[in-house]
Parts: C-alpha cells; sequence; structure tokens
C-alpha cells in the first residue's frame, strides 16, 4: 500500500539551540531518515590532541567591563 501525503510548510522562525553528528531535525513527513555521519579533518591534523591538563585556578579579580558603564541618573 502506499501512500502519498503532499504538504505546504511554511516556517517564520527556526531556532536550533544545538547540533551534534547525531541531530536530526525533520520538517513534514518522511518515509525513511537514513543515518548520514560525514567527519573531515580540515586542520590537517596527523595525531590525536594531547589531554587535557588540570583546570588553572585563577584568583577572583574585580569584573571591569569592557564597555564603560554610567551610574543611571533620575
Amino acid at each position: 500500500m502506499n501512500f502519498f501525503v503532499h504538504q505546504n510548510i511554511v516556517i517564520h522562525h527556526l531556532k536550533i539551540d544545538g547540533i551534534s553528528n547525531s541531530s536530526v531535525c525533520q520538517i513534514g513527513s518522511a518515509g525513511i531518515i537514513k543515518p548520514l555521519s560525514q567527519l573531515y579533518n580540515t586542520g590537517c591534523f596527523t595525531e590525536p590532541a594531547p589531554s587535557a591538563g588540570p583546570i588553572p585556578r585563577v584568583e577572583r579579580e574585580e569584573f571591569v567591563p569592557l564597555v564603560p558603564l554610567v551610574e543611571p541618573t533620575r
């Protein structure tokens, strides 16, 4: 038995918070979703990255904004 689905979908705003190698974004209906993973070595790396070291401890510093702020006035 064959089903034919005709859809008209209008998307005004689409927000995707995160994406990974196994993410699927489906809009509408699909008969079959086949997984596909494409990994590329765009940096021409030849060996694995070194192991991460301990997180350096930083003493609490005074916050200095990058944009000078002005005191509010009434």
